[in-house]
């Protein structure tokens, strides 16, 4: 039993079946908070639990996962290409609406942990919440943070934003397609571009377009803002 725990395989089939049965919860009650990611972490997490599986076990296969999500993004960009003509029409919006959001979402973390006196390494963690897991990862990993922490707050970052996203919608009267998946996916990135694809094919372009350009934004911005917190707390 222990060699078949130690495989990596393991890992991964705890993993992707996990996810499969999260994907199907989500397609019976169409209920947002049943994110299959979501599902799929807590399935797992309880699986380790009950079977004593160590972290270190478990990232046997983690790993292999891991190595195949950064190409597997690249696939976002199929629906970016199918509205290219739309994406030239309103470049200077569209990029605008992606610096401002990727900023402001960087600068508020740092005058909340600012607020709240959340240690150091924690707010460093917290920065590049709003990416995807891979740039995410590295980004908090270059600036001197968690990236444990920071794979958790990009996770819930994304659920929040593909449940109260459509809500902020309506609420505010918003009705563009590229507004919408321009902030779904600036502010939620590939978890959001799942809501926005369902809301519409101009909604889910955006949104990839949004991942990729608030991902490389973030890697240049973020150094820069951790500077400003270390100079906010000196």
């Amino acid at each position: 039993m222990n060699t078949v725990i130690s495989s990596p395989i393991f890992s991964v089939m705890i993993s992707l079946i996990a996810f499969e049965i999260g994907c199907f919860l989500y397609k019976k009650t169409n209920f947002p908070i049943f994110n299959p990611l979501l599902i799929a972490m807590i399935i797992v997490i309880a699986l380790l639990k009950i079977f004593n599986i160590s972290i270190a076990t478990y990232n046997k296969g983690g790993d292999l996962i891991n190595f195949f999500l950064t190409p597997s993004t690249v696939i976002l960009a199929v629906p970016l290409y199918k509205k290219l003509q739309l994406l030239k029409k309103n470049a200077i919006p569209i990029i605008v609406g992606i610096f401002v959001g990727s900023s402001t979402g960087m600068f508020c973390i740092i005058i909340m942990c600012r607020i709240f006196l959340i240690p150091k390494n924690i707010d460093l963690s917290l920065i590049p919440k709003s990416v995807t897991t891979p740039i995410g990862m590295e980004v908090s990993r270059q600036l001197g943070g968690v990236p444990p922490i920071t794979v958790a707050a990009i996770i819930i970052t994304g659920i929040i934003g593909a449940v109260v996203g459509p809500v902020v919608f309506k609420a505010l009267r918003i009705k563009d397609p590229i507004a919408k998946g321009i902030a779904l996916g600036t502010s939620s990135h590939a978890i959001g571009t799942t809501k926005a694809i369902e809301m519409g094919e101009v909604e889910g372009a955006m949104s990839s377009l949004a991942i990729g350009v608030a991902g490389l934004l973030t890697v240049v911005l973020a150094p820069i803002m951790s500077r400003v917190f270390s100079s906010l707390i000196r």
